[in-house]
Order: C-alpha cells, then sequence, then structure tokens
C-alpha cells in the first residue's frame, strides 16, 4: 500500500482525510471538509503537521494537546460552533469545559508552538480560544464572536503571539491574559507575551491583562467595549505590571456593564490601571470615553479592590481627548512613582496633569 508521509491511502480514507506530505520537510497537511471532524484530524496529526480546515460550518469543540501544530482555516467561511447535541464529536475537555478550541498541557508539560490561523469561533459558553500551560501559542486571523465569557484567553502560558484576530460581543474581555483563573497567587511573567494589531469591539473589556506582567499590547483598536484595557492586579507578590500599552486606538468605549461582586460597574473607561507597578502607557490615542461610574475617563489609576497600590507607572505622550469625567485621572493617589509627562489632553484630576 502506498503511504503518504506515514499515513498509507488506507487509513487516510479511514479518516475521512486527505493527507498531503511536505517535500521539503515530510510534514503534511490533512485536509477537513464539511461534514467531517476536525478533532479527528487533530488526533491523527503529528507534531509539525498543519490541518487545514476548509469552508464550511463545523458543530463541534477542538481540543489540542500535542505541540507543533497549526490548524488553519479559510477565515469567516470556517465557523467553529457548539455541537447541536451531545455526542461522540463534544466529548472531550474542551466542550465540557464550554470552551471552542483549547489548547491545554500541563505544569510538567507544556503544548508548545502550536499555531491558529484564519477561523472563527462562535457562540461558546465559555471561550472562544482557551489555552492553558502553552508555550509559544500563535493565534492570527480568528474571529471570537459572541461566547459567553472570553473571545481569546490565555492562562499559565508564555510566549503567545496574539495578533490581527477580531474579537466582538463576548461576555467578558475580547482578549484575557492571566496568572490563574482558578487559584491566587503572584503575577507570572508571560515571557513577552504579545496583543498586538487586534480589533476588540462589544465586549465588557476589550482587552483583560489580569496578575501578569511583562507583556505588550499595541497597536490594537478597542471600541464599543464597557472599557478598553483593564490591568488587574492584587496585593500578590510579585505584583501585576512591567507591561507596556503603546500605540492603541481606544475610542468611545460606552458600553455600560453593571457591578460585580469583585468590581464597581463599568462604562467609559480607556485604560484602566489597578495594583499595577512599572507599566509604561504611552503614544495611544484615546478619544470619546465617557461614564459616570468610578472607572469612567480616558487613562485611570485606581486601586484594585482589595486595596493594591499602583506604583512606577509611566504614563507619556498620549493623546487623551473627550474623555469625561476626565481625560486623565489618578484616583490612587496614595501610590508612589507614578507620573504623567507629555500628554496632550484637556482635563485632569488632580488638575495640572496635561501638558496642553
Amino acid at each position: 500500500m502506498k503511504s503518504l508521509a506515514g499515513i498509507t491511502l488506507a487509513t487516510a480514507t479511514t479518516l475521512g482525510l486527505a493527507a498531503v506530505p511536505s517535500a521539503a520537510s515530510g510534514h503534511r497537511d490533512l485536509v477537513v471538509h464539511p461534514g467531517e471532524s476536525i478533532q479527528r484530524a487533530v488526533d491523527a496529526a503529528r507534531p509539525g503537521d498543519t490541518v487545514v480546515v476548509l469552508p464550511g460550518t463545523y458543530r463541534e469543540s477542538v481540543l489540542i494537546t500535542k505541540p507543533g501544530l497549526t490548524l488553519r482555516g479559510t477565515g469567516e467561511r470556517t465557523v467553529i460552533t457548539p455541537a447541536a447535541a451531545k455526542g461522540a464529536r463534544a466529548a472531550n475537555a474542551c466542550a465540557t469545559g464550554g470552551n471552542g478550541l483549547c489548547v491545554i498541557g500541563t505544569k510538567g508539560r507544556t503544548v508548545d508552538d502550536v499555531r491558529v490561523r484564519s477561523l472563527t469561533v462562535s457562540g461558546f459558553d465559555k471561550s472562544g480560544i482557551w489555552a492553558s500551560w502553552t508555550d509559544g501559542l500563535s493565534v492570527r486571523g480568528v474571529s471570537a464572536l459572541k461566547n459567553g465569557t472570553w473571545g481569546i484567553a490565555q492562562e499559565r502560558s508564555t510566549r503567545g503571539d496574539f495578533r490581527h484576530n477580531t474579537a466582538t460581543g463576548n461576555g467578558d474581555a475580547g482578549i484575557f491574559v492571566a496568572n490563574s483563573v482558578s487559584e491566587e497567587g503572584g503575577a507570572t511573567d508571560t515571557g513577552g507575551t504579545l496583543v498586538v494589531d487586534n480589533s476588540v469591539r462589544g465586549n465588557r473589556i476589550g482587552v483583560t491583562a489580569r496578575r501578569v506582567r511583562n507583556l505588550v499590547i499595541d497597536g490594537n483598536t478597542l471600541t464599543g467595549n464597557c472599557s478598553g484595557v483593564f490591568v488587574v492586579g492584587d496585593e500578590s507578590k510579585p505584583a501585576a505590571g512591567a507591561m507596556t500599552i503603546s500605540g492603541n486606538r481606544i475610542v468611545r468605549n460606552n458600553k455600560f456593564c453593571p457591578a460585580t461582586p469583585r468590581l464597581s460597574a463599568i462604562q467609559g473607561s480607556g485604560i484602566v490601571l489597578t495594583g499595577s507597578e512599572a507599566t509604561n502607557v504611552h503614544s495611544n490615542i484615546i478619544r470619546g470615553n465617557v461614564g459616570s461610574t468610578p472607572l469612567s475617563g480616558g487613562i485611570l489609576l485606581f486601586k484594585s479592590f482589595v486595596g493594591a497600590l499602583n506604583t512606577d507607572n509611566t504614563i507619556s505622550d498620549n493623546l487623551v481627548r473627550g474623555n469625561k469625567p476626565a481625560d486623565l485621572a489618578n484616583r490612587d493617589t496614595s501610590g508612589t512613582g507614578n507620573t504623567f509627562v507629555s500628554n496632550t489632553c484637556g482635563t485632569s484630576v488632580p488638575a495640572g496633569m496635561c501638558a496642553r
């Protein structure tokens, strides 16, 4: 029987897949057609392989636990959505967690260098994409739409790369980066995770960085959320922060979100730092974020819900106009070492922080 890079023609037929080897690398493309299972292709793939998902709607959750895989769709025409009924395709940890596409490792064995490209995940109870214990996960060209909690989320992971994605209408954050969602602890070093050039609209919060350090949030467009960027820290050590928030366009995030047990109501918030240290906020355009909640305004420093202070943050060279009740607001006056330098704005609390 003639083989295709280690998968025989008979095996490929049994799986309902087309396995096409790469002459250069020996890596294969496993092609999934409408009506076939993405999960079966992922299970059959080897590290370095690409699972190519053709246009269609795939009613399943997909779990990736092996390194080096690429999952590639055809953009908006490749849609992953919840299974219509419980069955064989739903019987994995990703589905039982209410998520659409999961990349999951363990503390002792991370799942490394997985790439997700050009597809849509929509309508899941929890997250569109959920990653835990990963290193080097890259998500590009993905649309995460109307998922119950997060659009694209990463915890306990390092060196993530999230760029050119769209996150719209998700119940909490469009893009969420955290140390852990299940236990308390100090901020973890993300190893330089990148959240770059994404379009994030109509979520509760655009981008949330919760109890993490060492990441970049740059060049994103955030509009129509309750808050654009929210950095969350607490009293744990090390503190959240040591990140860069730059070059973002944060406009009219005026959706109203009611209070939760851990946070007051949110509306009209551009960038909020709570319990952060050594974060550099610079060269952002922040306009028209308007509300009347304690967290409303252009750029705010605010004590965390447990009273942790902001320290040694620098807010510089931002264009902050038309935000209410103020363009710049330091509502954490007990915090130390926070500086506001060369920001173009009209109003500040306390007064005098606008350069022009």
